[in-house]
């Protein structure tokens, strides 16, 4: 709508809605308007479905297994600017940051520490799963990838946030290089998935959002290979203590 200089007057008008229906539908994520009024508001913002309501599309689409993808976007950058925000906002029990570097996070979302912290107070539990910046496994990463801001630099970054927030309980890191060419990032039940591919760094990679749907799904088995990854893990405050000895 802001693109598209519209207010929800406006668009209320061009669907033949009232305007308190287009804020509910704004406000109420999990809110499907009626084919005929998504059609067109589609036409009047100049946007495709499948970005205003991708819910839509796939339960319209499919009846399988793949009802676990919620929406897939050819490059991580291509996602919308709060998505991100939203699945944070709304986890209340799990989120589980399993990307190599994770130095984007900090980057894209304002003050993510103290939402991070705010949670963890709340009693949401907080991982990371970071690669070892020491790591064979990172320095061949970063001769493949060859760009200036380098793995171990990007990496320094969340090592660096996550210093700030160890006296907060409920938030904990991991070492692990066995994910370095798979970020997997979760939300209560619904999840980020990218897999990263040669020569290629995170935000040029493609990107699946899932949420659960089944047992033994897709968002389980990539939640248990992150479980399995965090289980052989070396605590980042115990390598920082054992470095300082």
């Amino acid at each position: 709508m802001a693109n598209a200089k519209m207010t929800e007057t406006q668009l209320a008008e061009a669907c033949g809605v009232d305007a308190k229906t287009v804020g509910r539908w704004i406000t109420d994520t999990n809110r499907i308007p009626h084919a005929r009024h998504r059609w067109a508001a589609c036409e009047a913002l100049g946007e495709e479905e499948s970005a205003l309501w991708p819910h839509a599309i796939r339960s319209a689409l499919t009846s399988g297994p793949d009802k676990e993808i919620v929406q897939v976007f050819p490059y991580r950058s291509a996602a919308p600017a709060g998505l991100w925000r939203s699945l944070v906002t709304k986890a209340q029990r799990e989120l589980v940051f399993a990307g190599y570097t994770n130095y984007f996070l900090w980057l894209e979302q304002a003050n993510l520490a103290g939402a991070l912290r705010r949670k963890a107070e709340a009693g949401c539990r907080v991982r990371f799963l970071v690669g070892d910046p020491s790591s064979p496994v990172t320095a061949a990463r970063e001769a493949e990838e060859d760009v200036p801001l380098t793995l171990s630099t990007r990496i320094a970054v969340t090592l660096n946030e996550l210093a700030k927030l160890q006296d907060a309980d409920g938030i904990a890191g991991r070492f692990e290089t066995g994910h370095v060419n798979l970020s997997v990032f979760r939300f209560d039940d619904e999840m980020i998935v990218t897999p990263i591919l040669a020569r290629r760094v995170g935000h040029d990679s493609p990107m699946m959002h899932l949420r659960r749907r089944q047992a033994d799904g897709m968002f389980d088995r990539f939640s248990a290979h992150v479980e399995e990854l965090w289980s052989r893990g070396r605590d980042i405050r115990e390598v920082g203590r054992d470095a300082q000895a």
